[in-house]
């Protein structure tokens, strides 16, 4: 017969090894941008989360694009419980019946948040606004650009990049380039025509963000569409950049978080995405990270503001309807594949 002491250390072990498999249960698992980005996630969401929940984040890097395909991969189960993800990418999968729903009402900071930020049906909430513009050593570019159109100026021959058209900066510069050549959103030709030689002649057609680092630190490149959020991280580390928006107007970019479809931690995604909504994360990842905030209570540093788009840089932004770009991305993205990278 077993003594009541014994019998009360097993339980003791029981409970302990239940509560430890619990723990371990409690975990998160969020899509991210690399990078600098992911780096901020942790320092102003994921810190302030895990206090809150004791539970823990696991972060999955990837961009928009290897995002949604991941999520249409898993057809409703998902590995990820939020995602950070481009908001033209977030309504093709909400289109496709692949996200859930978010529920304001769980939700203690969903009423400070700027109204257009919301997707159709919830399907979607904006966490941040960014744009693609052009970035430069002011070092070796003693005249700052002015317009899209310098990437053509001989004098960066073979010292510029652009993105390739599966990120967020390719495809938003090649439809800049469109219009300014008089194409429009139902007509890429001219936008084809035109970045052909551009493409062929960029230092990379880079695919990840922070690949524009290394080529400015090596001086492969004086010049890029690049993001104005990552230039200003990367001068505070002391890389020589500077950031011009295009007379033509940059392109906005609205990165947003959503819940992929068959998530079994629905109420944690939502305690997640109340820690980024919340005006001390917002203000926290701005400040890190030179972008603009969606809650209506955050002031920016006058720093900031003299890079992440505000005031006439703001209103000039170009933000390109969503769900035509769901519509289209694909499409335009085979053309990219087939007349300009084969």
């Amino acid at each position: 017969m077993r003594s009541p002491v014994r019998l009360s250390v097993i339980a003791t072990l029981s409970a302990g090894l239940l509560f430890g498999a619990q723990a371990r249960a409690e975990e998160l698992v969020v899509g991210s941008f690399g990078g600098s980005f992911a780096d901020n996630v942790k320092a102003c969401h994921v810190a302030a989360f895990e206090k809150a929940t004791g539970a823990t984040v696991a972060l999955k890097l990837g961009n928009s694009s290897q995002f949604a395909a991941a999520i249409r991969a898993a057809a409703g189960n998902s590995d990820m419980d939020v995602v950070f993800i481009d908001n033209s990418l977030g309504v093709q999968i909400h289109n496709e019946k692949l996200d859930e729903s978010i529920d304001r009402a769980k939700l203690t900071h969903a009423s400070e948040i700027i109204p257009n930020a919301w997707g159709v049906d919830n399907s979607y909430v904006v966490a941040m606004v960014s744009a693609t513009t052009l970035v430069y050593n002011p070092k070796l570019v003693k005249t700052p650009p002015t317009s899209w159109l310098d990437l053509f100026d001989p004098q960066y021959a073979g010292k510029y990049a652009i993105g390739d058209f599966t990120g967020t900066s390719g495809w938003q510069f090649f439809l800049a380039l469109n219009k300014i050549k008089g194409g429009t959103l139902d007509n890429i030709d001219p936008g084809i025509e035109a970045v052909k030689p551009l493409a062929k002649g960029s230092a990379v057609l880079y695919t990840q963000a922070d690949q524009i680092v290394s080529l400015f630190e090596r001086g492969e490149i004086v010049i890029a569409a690049w993001y104005p959020d990552r230039a200003g991280v990367a001068a505070d580390k002391g890389l020589p950049v500077a950031v011009a928006y295009p007379k033509e107007g940059a392109v906005g970019i609205l990165p947003a978080v959503l819940i992929p479809k068959g998530t079994k931690k629905l109420d944690l995604a939502h305690k997640f995405i109340d820690v980024v909504l919340s005006a001390e994360g917002q203000k926290c990842f701005s400040e890190k990270a030179y972008i603009g905030s969606v809650n209506k209570g955050v002031t920016l540093s006058d720093k900031v503001a003299q890079i992440a788009p505000t005031g006439a840089s703001l209103d000039k932004l170009w933000f390109i309807d969503p769900d035509l770009l769901s519509r289209n991305l694909s499409v335009w993205t085979r053309r990219w594949q087939r007349e300009v990278v084969r």
